[in-house]
């Protein structure tokens, strides 16, 4: 799975990160590193729980999307991480 966090700096200097792929899942940070990394965390979390609960991790994303970007997505800046799903090895 890809994922794709993108940030802000907000108008007080705190930065918001936000995983776009799972509604609702985005944290603040002093830095745009520290948001990061809290986001990618929350991100993992909440694809744990859902898993365990027995739900499929993620809805299929049918947004339309032109030059790599979403509506509303002009002056952000994005960054793209990969979660290992479907079956781990030993």
């Amino acid at each position: 799975m890809n994922f794709t966090i993108e940030t802000e700096q907000e108008d007080d200097g705190r930065w918001i990160a936000e995983v776009l792929e799972l509604s609702g899942v985005l944290k603040y940070g002093p830095t745009r590193e520290a948001a990061i990394a809290q986001a990618e965390a929350l991100a993992l979390r909440v694809l744990a729980e859902r898993i365990e609960s027995g739900e499929h991790p993620v809805a299929p994303d049918t947004t339309p999307t032109v030059a790599g970007t979403r509506p509303g997505q002009v002056g952000k800046r994005a960054r793209h991480i990969s979660v290992l799903s479907d079956s781990c090895s030993t």
